[in-house]
């Protein structure tokens, strides 16, 4: 399992459940890691999409306690069903969001893709800061860009424990 993120500096993800900045070629780097993929996310994530709806050439598999069945998507009620879920997956799987679902699923993402960008977005929702987690160290940080007047890096960190769920 794998994660991928966008971060400001302080490693702000949102604010008021919104993304923090609007990178184009951030977005296109989302769609290239992601298409065909199995991607697991939150409730209030997916409802963050437009009109709600899964994400297109995608497994969209949401980890929530809200029973209610949605439109095109694998719901998961606790960790149990979602690791059970997982193991039919041929392919990768990325988590996406939100903080619960990221915090929860670190310890068993062997690899988080994170978009660096170069600016404080006030937020009020952070991604773990790998910088400073024993278990994750810094294997690739790309040369620096910009898109839409933001400059950021692509990075990979990897987990030095990786915990299995199957």
């Amino acid at each position: 399992m794998k994660a991928i993120v966008a971060v400001d500096e302080k490693w702000g993800i949102g604010k008021n459940g919104k993304l923090l900045f609007s990178v184009p070629k951030d977005m296109a780097f989302f769609r290239e890691k992601t298409s065909g993929s199995a991607v697991v996310m939150g409730r209030k994530t997916l409802e963050s999409f437009p009109n709600g709806k899964p994400l297109k050439n995608r497994l969209n598999i949401v980890l929530t306690s809200d029973k209610t069945p949605r439109e095109g998507c694998v719901v998961a009620n606790d960790l149990q069903e979602l690791f059970c879920a997982l193991k039919n997956v041929n392919g990768e799987i990325f988590v996406i969001g939100g903080a619960a679902v990221y915090e929860e699923l670190l310890p068993y993402c062997e690899e988080v893709f994170v978009t660096k960008i170069e600016a404080d977005g006030n937020a009020d929702t952070f991604f773990v800061n790998l910088d400073e987690n024993k278990d994750f160290f810094l294997s690739e940080a790309g040369d620096r860009q910009e898109s839409n007047g933001y400059y950021f890096r692509f990075t990979t960190y990897r987990n030095k424990n990786v915990r299995k769920f199957y």
